[in-house]
């Protein structure tokens, strides 16, 4: 699968619904009690722009977003404005040899957490803190294509390492097919426009 660096026009994911979406089979037994089977260990998204689509010109960009992605052909970045920032994620601790680290978040509620690697940060956002301590940019780079982060000197043993930043989520158009209604002039509605989430 190809995947370009572009973003999904922000204006138009601003509408939009969705979030993460989980695989999860159910078997009741007998006696009216259920086997729950998770499949997947880590939450996929799922989201839906038609309702993003407000204007004309909205209309246009994305008709033309569409048919550069080839329908469901193409990933691109996608910016999920209920879930886009990070502030103080822990991303390693130091040991005075490792140089390289990836970016992660991490969502907790009670005792139980999940962590999402994020592969996609937005350029001009990645904050890097040692000990709480902010570093100089150029002491580190940012791959914005995986997520990583490299530092030109291996951080101390025993630092703790920590990133602020903005991210993107790898999607692609979940349909080949655009199917707008054109009710009146300037009046049009989408059924489902369906993007889905992907590995990259």
């Amino acid at each position: 699968m190809a995947f370009v660096e572009t973003r999904f026009p922000t204006d138009i994911a601003y509408g939009s619904a969705g979030g993460p979406e989980y695989f999860t089979d159910i078997v009741v037994t007998h006696g009216g009690y259920e086997q729950r089977n998770v499949n997947w260990s880590q939450a996929r998204a799922r989201y839906n722009v038609a309702h993003g689509v407000k204007t004309q010109a909205q209309l246009d960009t994305l008709i033309a977003f569409f048919r550069a992605r080839k329908g469901r052909a193409d990933g691109f970045r996608f910016k999920d404005w209920t879930d886009y920032q990070a502030s103080n994620e822990q991303i390693g601790v130091g040991d005075g040899m490792a140089t390289t680290f990836q970016l992660k978040k991490t969502y907790s509620s009670g005792s139980v957490t999940e962590t999402r690697t994020i592969t996609k940060p937005v350029a001009n956002t990645v904050s890097i803190k040692f000990d709480g301590f902010v570093q100089n940019p150029s002491n580190y780079t940012v791959n914005t294509l995986s997520g990583e982060i490299t530092f030109v000197s291996a951080p101390s043993s025993s630092v703790v390492i920590t990133a602020s930043y903005e991210f993107d989520v790898p999607v692609r158009f979940d349909t080949d097919r655009l199917s707008a209604s054109l009710d009146n002039y300037g009046s049009y509605s989408w059924s489902d426009i369906p993007l889905v989430e992907v590995r990259v």
